[in-house]
């Protein structure tokens, strides 16, 4: 009996030693900050939002946590009452009871309380997602084996280019992070909304921005719609998030949001810099 209550003893402060662990880790130190518009070491949240999607997706993750936390703490308090009150030893003579209607009655209610509370800002998420804003710029984005390529208006100058991987010394004189950094970025003005629509030239890809709160397929033959608007300036990386073949890793989104003014000025280089050779401003499906 003795050894039964010092094994109970060092199990219960393992627990609370653990559990005290976990509950540091969660609440979280600078280690274990998100990153903004880009990963960081040891991270253990969704990335800043930076856009009014993004947000409510946060908040939303963050609700759903803390539902799942108090559906585990009400089964793992169950589990404990069924263990210590009811085993054998403190019930002999097991009850024959086989309905409770007050019970039945709980166990079927308080489940759909529970995915009504979930579908309410799950369907206030998807109202914001699926609304159709006017644009105040519209961006084509075309997914290649391994590069993405950006298409402007004409309002804005009816260029193009292509953004590829930027390696060895070139992405460290850049000071952006390795896998993520691009030769060129797509650069949009701050607090505009932004209608970029996604297609491919080859085999499906997808262009995902976790700061932005979504990614978009990238199919051949068809053309997705979405938009943004960034609240925030700065830069901002992603990734192609569906596997498209050998160098699918290899395949980073780089979008700089930048003011007004600075965005101006962008353009206007970026008329002389990116230069169509084959007469004509990129088209694009109508769009408010």
């Amino acid at each position: 009996m003795g050894m039964a209550r010092a094994q109970h003893r060092r199990f219960s402060r393992s627990f609370v030693g653990g559990a005290a662990a976990v509950a540091a880790l969660l609440t979280g130190t600078a280690a274990f900050a998100a990153g903004t518009g880009k990963p960081e070491p040891w991270q253990m949240d969704l990335q800043k939002p930076v856009t009014a999607v993004a947000t409510e997706i946060y908040n939303f993750h963050h609700l759903l946590n803390v539902i799942m936390l108090g559906v585990v703490l009400l089964v793992l308090a169950l589990l404990l009452v069924v263990i210590f009150r009811f085993n054998e030893r403190k019930q002999p003579s097991p009850s024959r009871t086989t309905h409770n209607t007050m019970l039945e009655v709980a166990w079927t209610i308080v489940p759909v309380l529970i995915l009504v509370a979930i579908a309410i800002p799950s369907f206030r998420v998807l109202r914001t997602q699926l609304s159709d804003p006017k644009a105040d710029l519209m961006v084509k984005v075309v997914g290649h084996a391994w590069y993405w390529s950006y298409e402007y208006p004409k309002e804005v100058g009816g260029f193009g280019f292509d953004a590829n991987l930027l390696e060895g010394e070139d992405q460290v004189k850049s000071g952006q992070p390795k896998l993520l950094a691009t030769d060129n970025e797509m650069v949009v003005p701050v607090n505009k909304i932004v209608k970029i629509q996604v297609t491919a030239a080859d085999v499906m890809h997808s262009w995902a921005m976790p700061s932005f709160g979504f990614k978009i397929d990238a199919i051949p033959g068809r053309l997705n719609q979405f938009w943004f608007k960034a609240e925030r300036e700065g830069t901002y990386h992603g990734q192609c998030s569906e596997l498209c073949g050998q160098r699918h890793a290899y395949m980073p989104i780089t979008v700089r949001v930048v003011s007004d003014e600075a965005f101006q000025a962008w353009t206007a280089e970026a008329k002389t810099k990116f230069a169509r050779i084959e007469t004509g401003a990129p088209r694009y499906a109508s769009a408010r």
